[in-house]
Order: structure tokens, then sequence, then C-alpha cells
């Protein structure tokens, strides 16, 4: 008797956009079934400063082109950073209507590349709520049984976005997310700054069965509470250092899978 091939529910990518129009198709017919694009502006010159490159209308054309081929489940993540982006919650929140799909306004994180990082530009979920109500009126809590790790809310109008507060409000005992790098890297915890090396164990010749026993071993022994030891510090200073992380290039959120 052969065992049935198990059933994958639900694929997503998360893609920072620049070749999303012109793959839309093909990754729509390999089956991925969700699509979030980052997008921590409107504003093209902001783009240029905060990505370094000159690739905001390939992004926007690219989300253009999930919304014309009628594709559910598109999702906009911005990070909110004071000073930098802060004044375009309302406007995110508006485009994400016109393309047909929901932003998620994420906290600004200590960790990856953002070395110059501090406590003064987060601005916390208390505070995105004040103003979104404060443009739209009431907002209502969604409550959902979901692994996300956005909370979301609804206007009165019945449009949806997320917040993702994991600097001021951390849900690491409930975390069921993990991260592979490129490289092999699987790291337990977005703050991890070592993981185990998959790929040694793959070019050794393990098993099918002996890495998911590797695997599962690890996930079962899983300790990682690393946004709310964070919390707790008192002079708290970006987790990564330049030098720390030109050397380690897997710390780095655009190759760990942020």
């Amino acid at each position: 008797m052969i065992a049935a091939e198990p059933r994958i529910r639900d694929m997503a990518i998360t893609t920072n956009g620049i070749l999303l129009a012109q793959e839309a198709q093909a990754l729509r017919d390999a089956g991925i079934q969700r699509v979030t694009v980052s997008l921590d502006t409107l504003k093209p010159e902001r783009f240029r400063a905060l990505t370094r490159r000159d690739a905001y209308p390939q992004v926007i054309e690219g989300i253009e082109a999930v919304r014309r081929m009628g594709w559910p489940g598109l999702k906009l993540d911005t990070v909110v950073m004071r000073g930098v982006n802060d004044d375009e919650i309302a406007d995110l929140i508006e485009f994400a209507r016109r393309m047909g799909g929901e932003i998620r306004f994420i906290e600004y994180m200590d960790v990856g590349g953002a070395t110059r990082w501090s406590m003064d530009q987060v601005v916390a979920r208390a505070e995105i709520l004040e103003r979104i109500g404060a443009r739209y009126g009431r907002i209502e809590l969604v409550v959902e049984e979901s692994s996300a790790p956005a909370d979301r809310f609804r206007l009165s109008d019945d449009l949806t976005f997320g917040i993702i507060s994991s600097t001021t409000a951390p849900f690491c005992r409930t975390c069921d997310r993990s991260r592979l790098t490129a490289d092999g890297q699987w790291l337990l915890c977005l703050y991890a700054t070592a993981g185990m090396d998959l790929r040694k164990y793959l070019r050794d010749g393990s098993s099918n069965r002996d890495l998911a026993g590797l695997i599962r071993s690890a996930w079962q022994g899983r300790r990682d509470r690393g946004a709310e030891e964070r919390l707790l510090l008192k002079d708290r200073q970006p987790l990564i250092q330049v030098g720390e992380l030109r050397a380690k290039p897997h710390l780095e959120m655009h190759t760990r899978g942020g």
C-alpha cells in the first residue's frame, strides 16, 4: 500500500515586489495562494532612501498585477518608523483598499540590519490605533483563531487591517514561526544569532527520517523568548552591530526571511 502524499493547504510568499509583475502568473500557476509584499512608503523618493533601490515603479506594478489577476489574499507589510513614514498610515490604508489587499503595520524592530534603531523611533500599536481612530472613527478588534502574528482590526466600513506589535507586546510564547536561510541555517527565533546547520546534515547524507527527527527535537525543545527578553532591557540597543552583521550576513532580515 502506498501512503498518500501530504497535501499542502496554503502556500504563500513574501516578496519585495520588484519582480512580481513579471512572475505573478508563474507563481499563480505554481499554486501560490497568498502574496505578501513589503511596502514601507508610497513616496518614490522615500522608497529610494529606505531601500537604496530605484525600484518603486516595479513594486507598484507588481501589486497592481496581483489586483488585476483577481488574486485573493494580498497583504502589504509596512514597518512604521517615527519621523520616516508614520505620516503615511492613512494613505497606505487607502492604497491597500484600492488594491483589494490588507495592510499590516509592523512595529519597528531592533533586528537584522536595523543598526540605527532606537526605541523613540518605534510607533507602538496603541499609537497606530489612536491615529487610525482619529481619521476613521470606531475600530473593532477582529476575534478569530489564527496563528498569524498580526492582530486584526475592522473599520466601520468593514475594511480590515493588521498590526504586528513584536516590540511593545511580544507574543513569543505563542509564536509558531521559524526561518530557513538560503545557506541552510534554521533559526528558531527572529532574534536568534545562531541556528541549526541543516545543509551540513543534507550533505552528510541524512535521510528524510533523520532530518525530521532533528527538526522535531529542536522545535519541541525550543525555549526562545527573544522579543520578551529584549523588552526587559533598560538600555536597549540594536541587536546586531554593523561589524557582526558584515561577518554574518545571514543575520540580515532580507537573507533570513524576515
